[in-house]
């Protein structure tokens, strides 16, 4: 009998290693607790992402990186604005802060190093599927250090005064950036949870945003991590 709780999940595969293909494939065989996927094909490149996405409804994306002909991540935002119910979840090699901003910036939901376990692979789908932003361990940011009394750097002070936002609420926005929690934000800031509570509910009236991964993905746009 088919478990009502257990969602079927149709994914597509962009990626150019057989090896790394083939053990995503068998993870995606061995029944997970929310879902049962259902892998619709497996792709090279862009021009087969967007043949695919054509011919077959897909919820998830898994994808290299760098894939065959270079255009991946430069196609990304064209397929999240052609289906904006489809997640993304990206995989590199190696933790550069810098393709990790470019990543998420073209739109990813979440950022896996190759090396990841079947464990973490399976969070990150139930989390990107619920909304959220996902990190994988090793994925890495600069640290800039916080403004202790300046007004931070010129896209900063842009951002703020566009937004109408507090020098405390961009801190708060950097952090978040970072994908902290409040309590992780509280205890940086050296203030209590409520009151990062107060400035991230602040934040989102002011940037019309309803989420979290919303707030994370303005931070990469708008240079704030």
């Amino acid at each position: 009998m088919t478990n009502p709780a257990v969602k079927s999940l149709s994914i597509l595969i962009a990626d150019g290693h057989p090896i790394f293909v083939e053990g995503l494939r068998n993870v995606l065989t061995v029944p997970a607790t929310r879902f049962q996927f259902q892998l619709k094909g497996v792709v090279q490149n862009e021009n087969g992402i967007t043949e695919m996405l054509k011919m077959f409804p897909t919820e998830l994306l898994l994808m290299d990186m760098n894939l065959s002909d270079g255009e991946g991540l430069k196609q990304l935002p064209v397929f999240k604005k052609n289906y904006p119910n489809l997640r993304v979840l990206v995989f590199s090699q190696i933790d550069d802060a810098r393709l990790v901003k470019a990543t998420f910036r073209a739109g990813a939901d979440g950022l896996l190093l190759k090396s990841t376990s079947r464990d973490e692979l399976l969070r990150a789908i139930e989390e990107v599927m619920a909304g959220k932003t996902f990190f994988g361990k090793g994925i890495s940011l600069t640290d800039r250090g916080m403004s202790n009394g300046s007004d931070g750097v010129l896209p900063e002070n842009r951002f703020a005064r566009k937004f109408g936002l507090t020098r405390r609420e961009i801190e708060v926005m950097r952090y978040i950036g970072q994908v902290l929690n409040n309590k992780a934000i509280a205890e940086k800031l050296f203030i209590s949870d409520q009151t990062v509570s107060v400035h991230r509910k602040n934040i989102m009236r002011k940037l019309g945003v309803n989420n979290t991964a919303s707030l994370i993905k303005i931070a990469f746009e708008n240079n704030l991590v």
